[in-house]
């Protein structure tokens, strides 16, 4: 029968003492970090999931930012349209009333006057920015289509499509190419000018309403288009919102301690702490009189 000796007691003493230690620590630590595992060691599966977990909210959050980009973009350009479309219906009014014979040669001038800033305006909006990217210059989005004299001139420019991924593998274009639609209009007002200029009174002006009403077509045509994508980043949007959602509670369900169980776990664990504590101090307290009364 092997023999028990006070050294190998308070050996076990320690090691089971030490033992408590640690899995006490562990309790606290999950209650004061609100996680599971706080380094890969503890519980290696859980860690790799988070990870696998953790890269997948990431990317929806990347996502989320590149809805918001393309949203930004659609709503910008339909904005732009929307306000050259009301230069043109501007535009409409001014030429209707100057095809009245009744209006006199300086009457026109003025009319002609106001077309031109019309026009100035126009070419404004065709420059319009995003940050300092130009949105109707395709891919040379450093480059303004209206350079301050004239649209530029090569008939490639602006044609070029820019896109953003707003899902895994999923990619939309967010600009949109009218330029030829602006270089139309420009064209349209210099040759309104030049009829008003040339006409002492209003004969021939009502056929340029046409032209008016064929630009305006153009861009009717544009923000349709531009409203069908707008439509299609919303679902985009709200499917990321959902993914998001989802993401998050597989991560949580992963990651995070139930508080409940484990401040019960951690109360559980301290009282068998003190009882190892007061067994081991009956274990070490006899000393070599005691064992000799």
């Amino acid at each position: 029968m092997m023999r028990v000796t006070q050294s190998m007691l308070s050996g076990n003493m320690l090691r089971n003492l030490s033992n408590s230690y640690a899995k006490l620590g562990k309790v606290q630590e999950q209650v004061n970090t609100g996680k599971k595992v706080t380094r890969p060691s503890d519980d290696p599966v859980t860690a790799m999931k988070g990870i696998t977990y953790r890269k997948e909210l990431n990317s929806v959050e990347q996502f989320s930012r590149n809805i918001g980009e393309a949203h930004n973009w659609l709503d910008t350009t339909d904005d732009t349209l929307d306000k050259i479309g009301s230069v043109l219906q501007r535009a409409n009014e001014l030429m209707v009333q100057a095809s009245n014979g009744t209006m006199t040669p300086d009457d026109r001038k003025k009319v002609d006057s106001e077309l031109q800033q019309l026009k100035a305006h126009v070419r404004d909006l065709s420059n319009t920015k995003i940050g300092d990217r130009y949105i109707f210059s395709g891919t040379k989005t450093t480059t303004a289509p209206f350079d301050g004299t004239d649209y530029v001139a090569d008939p490639t420019f602006g044609k070029q499509t820019v896109e953003i991924e707003v899902f895994d593998g999923i990619m939309m274009r967010i600009n949109s190419t009218p330029i030829d639609v602006f270089k139309s209009i420009d064209t349209m007002f210099n040759d309104i000018s030049t009829a008003i200029q040339g006409t002492a009174s209003g004969n021939g002006l009502s056929a340029h309403l046409a032209t008016i009403d064929q630009n305006i077509n153009k861009l009717l045509e544009t923000r349709a288009e531009i409203g069908a994508r707008q439509n299609r980043v919303e679902l985009m949007d709200t499917r990321l919102q959902s993914q998001e959602v989802i993401a998050t509670k597989r991560m949580s369900e992963n990651e995070d301690i139930d508080y409940e169980k484990t401040i019960t776990e951690m109360i559980t664990q301290e009282s068998i702490h003190r009882a190892a504590l007061s067994v081991g101090a009956r274990i070490i307290q006899p000393t070599l009189t005691d064992f000799l009364r």
